[in-house]
């Protein structure tokens, strides 16, 4: 039956969806002014090793993607998977995975959809409103989190990058070369910036002006992650600009933290901060 359900989805479109979020989780409990899910991890800020970034003075790590993956796998993961068998040529399927979190993700703030500062969905809770209500509402994190499980389920590295005020997701396809500009990623050349969260965005576009002393990107995977990498190590490959694109940004409160940790360089003043999205410019 799922299968079905993911057939249509991918086959005949999406029209005229409903917009609605996934219903709370019965498993969600509250300790110390903190939401957890029985993983443990919390839902409601990405500071700290139990953070659904697990954001510490020594780096990022993306652990809410880990509920998705190895023996947690569900929906997101099935869904990648069926990208897979629709769309042979990998090129072809990366892009194709992209539009697809890109259009199905509708922008909305944690406090106007939760009514609270910060709340992160993992890719289940995300992939499940979409393949029900043909839409999902959800910011930065909740955009970038679901394409790196659908990457990793449809064949591909995916790594998340980490900024002041927002997040996005990078994808390994060295053999790509539609676009002109990609990222090194610690040495290794041939990530692909996915940028979900602006309805005009195509594949691969970058955000003008952004600084490598801002920035720091994690692999995603089970365990101790293999890459991360920032300043430095986090390199764009210069070259002519691809279409601009418009992606709004969360603001996710626990990112604006990098600065006092000294993880990272601020970006340039006044860029973004807390409050709600604005657009790259």
């Amino acid at each position: 039956m799922m299968f079905i359900v993911l057939l249509a989805v991918l086959t005949i479109g999406l029209l005229v969806p409903s917009l609605t979020s996934a219903s709370p989780s019965e498993r969600f409990y509250q300790r110390e002014g903190h939401t957890y899910d029985d993983w443990n991890i919390f839902r409601t800020t990405g500071v700290g090793v139990n953070g659904f970034l697990a954001l510490t003075s020594s780096g990022f790590n993306p652990i809410i993607a880990r509920e998705s993956l190895g023996d947690n796998v569900d929906m997101a993961w099935q869904l990648g998977e069926e990208f897979t068998r629709k769309y042979p040529d990998i090129n072809q399927r990366a892009e194709q995975i992209f539009y697809f979190v890109r259009d199905r993700v509708v922008y909305v703030s944690d406090e106007e959809q939760f009514g609270e500062r910060e709340f992160a969905q993992n890719a289940d809770e995300v992939a499940e409103t979409i393949l029900k209500e043909g839409r999902a509402l959800g910011d930065c994190e909740d955009s970038a989190i679901l394409l790196a499980i659908l990457y990793k389920a449809a064949g591909y590295r995916s790594a998340m990058v980490l900024m002041p005020g927002h997040i996005a997701t990078l994808v390994y396809l060295p053999e790509y070369n539609k676009i002109a500009r990609t990222m090194t990623l610690a040495g290794e050349k041939g990530w692909i910036w996915a940028e979900a969260t602006g309805a005009t965005n195509p594949f691969g576009w970058i955000p003008e002006g952004l600084s490598k002393e801002g920035m720091i990107a994690r692999e995603v995977g089970m365990g101790q992650l293999s890459v991360q990498a920032k300043g430095p190590d986090l390199t764009i490959m210069e070259g002519k600009s691809p279409a601009r694109g418009s992606g709004s940004t969360s603001t996710t409160g626990a990112l604006s933290l990098l600065g006092t940790f000294g993880l990272l360089g601020l970006m340039a003043s006044g860029r973004r901060g807390l409050g709600r999205s604005r657009r790259w410019r």
